[in-house]
């Protein structure tokens, strides 16, 4: 079945403004620009999209495989469902893009702050959404401790992810499963089997930890 025009017409934005932001540059592209190149009137990008920078996050959330919303795992084994999670990987379609506009990227929001924020904030969001359903069904299913601290469980979770981002790809050929490695850690030191939870007290809040709890 053909996809309707108005569908048709967004997947032209999108892949248009990723052309022409990889090969110019994200300050020297101009809406004017993204419409000629698409075949989609300004007026028709504007209604879905404000400004320049609200199609630049939807385009890097096309890239990333982040413009659907993840779909919720419940294996019924908490370990599998965290590395899930972590494990994502983007569309293969877009290596050549990514690694393309990734560093434009980097340097548009040093200089935009306030999108940069936006930027992070919803490349993280979705995979903390995941993860934070995973653990408080676990909690409540009394395979993890009622007293694990969601915000250090996702510092656990999410840092060697960054880590390998950060360091690997400079020391390191070929993949390493971070994500896998991650889960299987946590769940180790933090789940509970039998009724007895392993020996690893669970991470504490910053807070906590400052009164001495």
């Amino acid at each position: 079945m053909a996809r309707p025009r108005s569908e048709q017409a967004h997947e032209r934005v999108l892949r248009a403004a990723l052309d022409l932001f990889g090969e110019r540059g994200i300050d020297a592209t101009s809406m004017d620009a993204i419409a000629q190149s698409s075949g989609v009137s300004k007026a028709t990008i504007y209604n879905h999209w404000p400004n320049k920078e609200a199609l630049l996050i939807d385009v890097m959330l096309m890239v990333n495989g982040l413009h659907r919303d993840p779909e919720d795992v419940d294996s019924g084994d908490v370990c599998r469902d965290l590395a899930t999670v972590l494990c994502r990987r983007p569309p293969d379609e877009f290596d050549a893009a990514r690694e393309r506009m990734m560093p434009a990227m980097i340097a548009y929001s040093a200089v935009h702050q306030e999108f940069g924020e936006a930027w992070r904030h919803r490349v993280m969001e979705p995979s903390r959404v995941c993860l934070k359903r995973i653990l408080r069904r676990a909690i409540k299913r009394r395979l993890l401790p009622a007293t694990l601290d969601m915000g250090a469980s996702m510092a656990l979770l999410l840092g060697p992810l960054l880590y390998g981002h950060v360091f690997h790809k400079e020391q390191h050929n070929g993949p390493f499963d971070f994500g896998g490695v991650a889960a299987e850690s946590f769940w180790r030191a933090y789940g509970v089997e039998g009724g007895k939870r392993s020996s690893v007290a669970p991470p504490k809040s910053a807070a906590a930890l400052k009164a001495g709890a």
